[in-house]
């Protein structure tokens, strides 16, 4: 027992002398720095750092063409504000627009009569008890031939309400729609369909037939439309004009299937997501601009401080007329 009391004891008293010990510190080799080449299509730090930390500035404006019709020449470049023509696709809100306006147009006038409207006699068809056939009251029960209806439709308001802010942001979503996608076309104020000045004197002197009126009135249009790809085979045309245009409304109800035509007091939200391109007067376009953009006029009118409204249509450049030949 006192011999490995005693080696115990020399062993525990070596331990402490090792940890008493010093560490020794081992020497690091530094490998030499090797020479690194920069790539030719390395970008300096300094461009970089200055990228990042440029200040982003966002569009604020967007152009328009104006052309002339039907040749679709450019007349002048007017600037709209990204508010009114650049504003990213929101399909609820052109969904809560489109359902507000189908509510809205509902008539809701179908009414049935009730046993009680039914006019006739309200005496009992027959005696309760002794005939042997089933009790019955009186004609009116809707159960007879020619009785009230039960549970029948109703006069009733389908309408349903919608912030004003929203619907006039999902007209400015349709049109920035368009407009992303290249098919708002602006035009002239004036739009209308010019017909050959023969035909238009042969129709007002009676020498044709209203069936060979509509007949070449389809024809011209057809082919006007085919050349320019607006046609039915190009998923029709939306025209859109201030007032009433004769030739263009005519022809449009008589060729509908190339497109229509609807003034701007007729122009729902459905009209300007239904067909495959817009053609709108630059006066139609700025009017529905105005009359849709109560979300960006200001809350309170105070004298002397500026409109927020956004700029509706600034003429930049007009472009000369061709010379006639």
């Amino acid at each position: 027992m006192a011999g490995k009391g005693m080696r115990s004891l020399s062993e525990a008293m070596r331990g402490l002398s090792l940890a008493a010990q010093t560490c020794r510190t081992v020497p690091v080799r530094t490998a030499p720095l090797i020479s690194r080449r920069s790539m030719a299509t390395e970008a300096p730090v300094s461009d970089i750092t200055r990228s990042v930390t440029e200040r982003w500035k966002p569009i604020t404006q967007v152009p328009v063409t104006v052309h002339a019709f039907p040749s679709l020449e450019p007349r002048s470049l007017e600037l709209y504000s990204a508010k009114h023509l650049y504003l990213p696709l929101r399909r609820d809100i052109l969904h809560l627009a489109v359902v507000y306006e189908g509510d809205n147009t509902r008539q809701g006038t179908a009414q049935a009569k009730t046993r009680w409207e039914v006019a006739g006699s309200h005496r009992k068809v027959r005696p309760q008890k002794g005939s042997g056939k089933a009790r019955v009251g009186n004609k009116q029960s809707p159960i007879q031939r020619g009785g009230g209806k039960s549970h029948g439709p109703r006069n009733r308001d389908f309408g349903t309400k919608l912030n004003r802010k929203v619907y006039d942001l999902a007209w400015r979503t349709a049109l920035s729609y368009r407009y992303r996608r290249g098919d708002l076309i602006v035009t002239e104020d004036g739009l209308d369909l010019a017909l050959p000045e023969d035909f238009l004197q042969q129709a007002q002197d009676g020498l044709l037939t209203r069936e060979l009126e509509d007949a070449f009135i389809r024809k011209y249009l057809g082919e006007m439309m085919g050349a320019m790809q607006w046609g039915k085979d190009h998923g029709r045309t939306t025209f859109i004009t201030s007032d009433e245009r004769m030739n263009l409304f005519t022809a449009m109800e008589v060729a509908g299937e190339n497109g229509t035509a609807l003034q701007l007091e007729d122009v729902d939200v459905k009209d300007l997501l239904e067909t495959g391109r817009i053609v709108i007067e630059r006066s139609a376009l700025r009017s529905m601009i105005k009359m849709h953009r109560s979300d960006l006029a200001t809350i309170v009118a105070m004298p002397g401080v500026r409109d927020d409204k956004k700029m509706v249509g600034q003429i930049i450049y007009p472009f000369p007329p061709e010379p006639e030949v």
